[in-house]
């Protein structure tokens, strides 16, 4: 997209920023919680009164994707602003993030920001940690992709290859981690208001929650247990898809929990915000990683919750594992309650950041991304045409029952190819959104136009494929 301030941090533009020109950023990012996941989204189960509530003052996002349906791939895309298929490492489920990359905190960094990041972070294979990466602080963000435990200590009972939560080694005995986090951002939100007023912030509060394991506080637990005897499903809980089941039902009540807990932690944050006056200059930004865990292949895992009307989830390129609840609130600009069917992605988080904070772009860093500041301003689409990439090379039939898959999406069509298999499906999702009738025999040639596009992507980012038939002939094209 054609953003304002191309082009490199000059000598002059890196001084410090004062709050009264530049706005703070919170960057509320959620784990594993699917499209379906909240009231605002129409969930009759789960109860998220504070993520409401930001839908009521900002936009909401109907047409937001992350770029990879799995945690590690998809995080690595949004610090970045790289598809994750760049570079793919063979073997593994994940593009490695180097040290020294100019990702996301950097320029807000060297442009006078308070840069914070919290949580998980899931990046660090080559020990690149937040720290590392322009973040000045950094609270348990390491290698760890879940926790072991939610409830401290830790990182007790750590066995085969968990890693372990950094730096939360002191705690007290019981407390929640999901709050832990919360309370960690509000100390920092206090203490950068008392010590540098003047100073604004890049506060990326990244989440546990509400991935596996399945724990929450028992008071939570409890209310949706008793919740759950009010309500009425119709229909199998469980029906055949891929390689193993998908869930149809929102009835987990731990779970139900969990993402109570992940909307309390939003709801106190914001009223820090507001304590400290800084509510009206915060630009908020809710997300998740990757579509909600409904899916499983051959080991008959307990799953999390239901996408309906979506397909599929975690795992899948199907729109149940890569389309996500988002909402944006940025004071003066955005009006509340709204939506906006514009298509993101999680790659173009970094330049509609530096763009909203009216700092220089990084097209050499940000690749793939594309500023969505237009959408946000209600203005015209300046690449109405652009097509839209997935790729997933390390399939796991028998973890979330998916395969080998790669896709694309421009306008209102998506193909999927299933390369190793040999069969593509293409869908028209402005009429089926839940992916239901394949398209690919009744429309040969705009399969044929997309499957070209997808190939002729792939060639270009030199995409790792490997060959599900034959494990001896693995091939980049």
């Amino acid at each position: 997209m054609s953003c304002l301030g191309l082009g490199l941090l000059s000598a002059c533009s890196v001084s410090t920023a004062k709050k009264k020109d530049k706005p703070n950023i919170l960057y509320f990012l959620v784990d594993d919680m699917g499209w379906m996941d909240t009231g605002f989204q129409g969930s009759k189960f789960y109860e998220t009164p504070n993520m409401d509530q930001l839908a009521n003052e900002g936009v909401r996002f109907t047409n937001a994707y992350v770029s990879h349906p799995r945690c590690l791939p998809s995080r690595y895309s949004i610090i970045t602003g790289k598809y994750p298929a760049r570079d793919w490492v063979p073997g593994s489920n994940q593009k490695q993030l180097k040290g020294g990359e100019t990702t996301l905190a950097v320029p807000f960094k060297e442009a006078g920001y308070s840069t914070y990041f919290t949580g998980k972070w899931h990046l660090a294979a080559n020990e690149s940690y937040p720290q590392d990466q322009g973040f000045e602080i950094n609270i348990a963000g390491g290698h760890a992709g879940a926790p072991i435990s939610y409830f401290y200590p830790y990182n007790e009972g750590r066995k085969g290859k968990e890693r372990p939560i950094e730096g939360l080694d002191k705690g007290v005995e019981g407390e929640f981690l999901t709050d832990r986090l919360t309370d960690e951002t509000i100390k920092f939100l206090k203490k950068q208001h008392k010590e540098s007023p003047d100073k604004p912030f890049l506060a990326y509060v990244s989440h546990y929650g509400v991935h596996t394991p399945f724990q929450a506080k028992k008071e939570y637990v409890k209310k949706f247990k008793q919740k759950l005897e009010t309500m009425h499903y119709e229909g199998p809980n469980y029906i055949a898809e891929g390689t193993g089941q998908r869930k149809m039902h929102q009835d987990h009540a731990v779970y139900a929990a969990m993402i109570y807990s992940v909307d309390e932690s939003l709801g106190r944050l914001v009223k820090t915000l507001k304590e400290i006056g800084e509510y009206d200059n915060t630009i908020i930004f809710l997300f998740s990683d990757n579509g909600g865990l409904s899916n499983r292949g051959t080991n008959q895992r307990p799953l999390a919750t239901a996408n309906i009307p979506l397909k599929a989830g975690k795992g899948h390129l199907y729109e149940g594992g890569i389309r996500e609840p988002m909402l944006v609130r940025w004071p003066g600009v955005t009006k509340g309650g709204t939506s906006c069917d514009a298509t993101v992605i999680g790659t173009d988080f970094f330049p509609t950041m530096l763009e909203m904070a009216d700092l220089p772009l990084h097209p050499e860093a940000h690749l793939d991304g594309e500023s969505f500041v237009w959408a946000l301003k209600k203005k015209v689409n300046p690449n109405p045409n652009r097509p839209y990439f997935w790729h997933s090379p390390t399939g796991r039939p028998h973890s979330t029952g998916d395969s080998n898959c790669s896709a694309v999406r421009q306008g209102n069509f998506k193909l999927l190819e299933f390369y190793d298999e040999g069969r593509v499906e293409l869908y028209n999702l402005n009429e089926d959104i839940s992916e239901a009738n394949n398209l690919s025999e009744v429309m040969p040639e705009k399969t044929k136009e997309m499957l070209s596009i997808l190939h002729k992507w792939r060639k270009d980012i030199d995409a790792f494929v490997k060959v599900k038939k034959d494990k001896e002939n693995r091939q980049k094209h």
